[in-house]
């Protein structure tokens, strides 16, 4: 068993090889399928497998509820344990090279020894992320009441200087942006001034700007409630591409797909943002009324469709600025995260490989012929076309596993783990 692949190499290739015949067969049957509608699925294939998400350093850890968190067996302690679970997903996968950390979550006390225990386990990093949200130990002033958007200059002061410090690390990592999400705002009417505190958020961010290294940019994060549920600072994204657009052309925003008001047409909000050349990124979760953080693809398997539908059509008709950087953000309470972390970047691969079956020129006839119908079945026969033996065999020739899932649960990963991290034994309120 070597350094970077956690899971033995040898179970993999069994594995495997007890489902190749099947799975070249259905992959032969598919691009029979494919080929008749003027499709090359080897192009496909290798579209597939140039995919990836990058794997939040939290995920891998168990989540909680508003009221109580009850931690799994052989939860990571620590980043560099993290960073062995994100191993196994990418090695299982081949669809998440790189992990985004959070800090202070993620204490790091030697960012070169850092990134060489990531690339021995063959991983880079992605954004990094700040926290302003959660006041720490040791934490001279409080976010109570806020932080880049505080009335106080000092409690200003120190969240511009802890995302700074973040960036200093990052750029230690090889990491090339930074996201920004604050839970500043107002739980009762007249508790603050609604303008002042977007004004001092923007003075605050654009110290931060300011301090981006050149090839560096910024993700603005929005969140409609929670924790202020009467005014949040940053509450949309109308007002995340006002904020992006007043700092620069490095400032973007990012959407997370669960951070919007129920209704909303998340996958306009990507057209627009790709329109206009301020589309960072996403946080990929799924939810049934606000922000669940559940694992993609679990609700809405159509809407994440429709959104990746947006993301192929505005690489192809060159949408300007458009390099969008892809993360899954979920919290795992009922489940191993390492298996809804796995199963989560194979449905963002199945959706973006369905948008990419868009019979893009018939579906623009439609839509010039007000065809609504036609227009929206031409959407339907990509989403429920079966393109697992493309996302199997994607994997295949990486290195990864056809069938991830019962690899991992075949190689006891999660007994070993269990057996080496001791399970915290003190209760835990609260999400982490």
């Amino acid at each position: 068993m070597s350094a970077s692949q956690p899971i033995e190499e040898e179970l993999v290739f069994h594995t495997n090889e007890a489902l190749r015949a099947d799975l070249e067969r259905d992959y032969e049957a598919l691009g029979d399928r494919l080929a008749r509608a003027g499709i090359d699925i080897e192009s496909v294939t290798a579209k597939a497998r140039a995919f990836s998400v990058a794997i939040p350093s939290w995920g891998v850890g168990t989540g909680g509820t508003r009221f109580a968190r009850f931690p799994g067996p052989g939860e990571p302690r620590n980043i560099f344990e993290k960073l062995e679970d994100c191993a196994v997903i990418h090695q299982l996968t081949r669809a998440t090279p790189r992990v985004s950390p959070h800090f202070p979550w993620d204490r790091v006390d030697d960012a070169a020894g850092l990134r060489e225990a990531a690339t021995a386990l063959g991983l880079g990093f992605d954004a990094v992320n700040s926290n302003t949200f959660q006041d720490q130990p040791g934490q001279p002033l409080s976010y109570k009441y806020g932080s880049l958007s505080h009335t106080d200059p000092a409690v200003r002061e120190q969240a511009v200087a802890h995302n700074i410090e973040c960036i200093g690390i990052g750029r230690t990592l090889g990491s090339r942006a930074l996201t920004v999400w604050i839970g500043d705002g107002a739980n009762f009417p007249g508790q603050q001034n609604l303008s002042a505190a977007l004004e001092r958020y923007l003075d605050s961010m654009a110290r931060i700007y300011a301090a981006l290294p050149d090839d560096w940019r910024v993700f603005l994060e929005h969140k409609p409630y929670e924790p202020a549920f009467y005014a949040t600072v940053v509450p949309d994204w109308g007002t995340s591409y006002a904020c992006a657009t007043a700092l620069g052309e490095k400032a973007k925003c990012l959407v997370d797909l669960g951070h919007h008001l129920p209704g909303t047409n998340v996958e306009m909000v990507v057209s627009r943002l790709a329109q206009f050349g301020k589309l960072a990124g996403f946080h990929f979760n799924d939810s049934k009324y606000g922000d669940d953080d559940l694992d993609s693809g679990a609700i809405d398997p159509f809407r994440l469709f429709l959104v990746f539908n947006e993301l192929v059509d505005a690489a192809e008709r060159g949408a300007p600025e458009f390099d969008p950087a892809y993360m899954i953000d979920q919290s795992h309470n009922v489940t191993d995260p390492i298996e809804s972390l796995m199963t989560s970047a194979i449905e963002l691969q199945r959706a973006y490989v369905q948008a990419l079956l868009v019979d893009r020129g018939r579906l623009r006839s439609f839509q010039v012929a007000n065809d609504a119908i036609m227009a929206n079945q031409t959407l339907k026969a990509a989403f429920t076309a079966d393109v697992g033996p493309i996302l199997a065999m994607a994997r295949l020739r990486a290195g990864g596993a056809i069938d991830p899932l019962d690899v991992y649960r075949r190689s006891g990963y999660r007994h070993r783990k269990a057996e080496e991290r001791p399970a915290a034994t003190v209760a835990a309120a609260g999400i982490v």
